[in-house]
């Protein structure tokens, strides 16, 4: 007798799942907890029917479950957009049980919102760019409290020292117009400040390990405009540009969209979405206002909407969303494979 073709929604929890079963009818065969382990998993669920489709919210640590799934279970499995499921969920008596059986019913139907499931590489290379990132961050932070104590006691540099170069700092360190406790402060700065200029060229080494041998990162290195730090953060959010359909679709994935506000006659925007990834959107913001110094083409398309009236930082914008689109056409016919996949157990 041949098994029943099954739809499976899985809830995710560090140390157990949610696992709910549905044949095409709708009919539940299973929803119980399981270790969270693709072994139980499929264990599990393979006495009650053949999986068609599994459908996995996602969270922390769930991409990783639903590629071992996928690689090692051999299941079709989704990644379901956490937000949008959410907004879904609008029962008054929310638990485990009926998540399940919700994410299950939404891949039997058609209609769960999926969102991409990147591969072991890319998710390791978004860990690598987020530490580097949270280096830099907590660097400048820490040059700002430097400056911060140094207005606070009216102490200016000379004229002819470069801001924060070795001569700025000696200055620093033995200027007159701090107070002695305020020196203490700007010395202790300024060593935690060495000490995290240190850690983030190790960040930029590893990411260098990390993407040698990648040939989409070699692709992004030769275009206009990009150097290593938006390569790296453009390979691990954006990975395979194939995706895509479109120029667009990748510019508003990217939050370089303007936001459609809309009303009877009235046609107006209202500034850039806000679903999107912070840092792939601030990176791509820093290259186009590289680009409108370096480059005649886009310098000339930021003079030509200044001079329309748009506010700089609108043109700027408007820079980087034709960029990005032009970027999607030269890359989008070399789909990558998943870089250095993990050892199988």
């Amino acid at each position: 007798m041949d098994k029943v073709t099954c739809f499976v929604g899985l809830d995710y929890h560090q140390h157990s799942v949610q696992v709910c079963v549905l044949d095409e009818s709708g009919r539940q065969l299973l929803n119980r907890s399981v270790a969270n382990d693709w072994r139980q998993i499929r264990d599990a669920v393979e006495p009650v029917g053949m999986v068609r489709r599994a459908a996995l919210e996602a969270c922390c640590g769930a991409a990783d479950l639903g590629q071992e799934l996928i690689e090692r279970a051999g299941w079709a499995v989704d990644l379901a957009h956490s937000g949008y499921v959410a907004r879904l969920k609008q029962s008054p008596d929310k638990s485990d049980y009926s998540d399940g059986r919700l994410l299950a019913d939404l891949t039997r139907v058609g209609y769960l919102p999926r969102v991409f499931l990147p591969s072991a590489y890319e998710r390791d290379l978004r860990q690598l760019v987020n530490h580097r990132q949270d280096l830099v961050d907590r660097r400048r932070a820490v040059k700002l409290r430097v400056g911060a104590v140094l207005r606070e006691h009216r102490a200016k540099p000379p004229k002819e020292l470069s801001r924060w170069s070795k001569a700025w700092r000696l200055w620093a360190r033995s200027t007159e117009g701090l107070s002695d406790h305020a020196r203490w402060i700007v010395c202790e700065l300024l060593e935690e400040e060495a000490e995290l200029d240190k850690k983030v060229i190790k960040a930029e080494g590893r990411l260098r390990q990390a993407s040698d041998g990648d040939g989409l990162f070699k692709k992004l290195m030769k275009e206009e405009g990009i150097g290593e730090v938006t390569a790296w953060v453009l390979r691990a959010y954006v990975g395979d540009f194939s995706r895509f359909n479109n120029g667009k679709q990748l510019s508003r994935y990217c939050g370089l969209s303007p936001c459609n506000a809309s009303s009877g006659q009235r046609q107006s925007d209202a500034g850039l979405i806000n679903g999107c990834n912070k840092l792939l959107r601030a990176t791509l913001i820093q290259a186009a206002h590289r680009l409108g110094r370096t480059s005649d083409r886009w310098a000339g398309l930021k003079r030509s909407l200044v001079g329309r009236g748009k506010a700089k930082c609108v043109a700027t914008a408007a820079v980087a969303n034709r960029w990005v689109r032009g970027l999607w056409h030269r890359l989008k016919a070399d789909p990558q494979p998943p870089q250095q996949p993990r050892t199988a157990e």
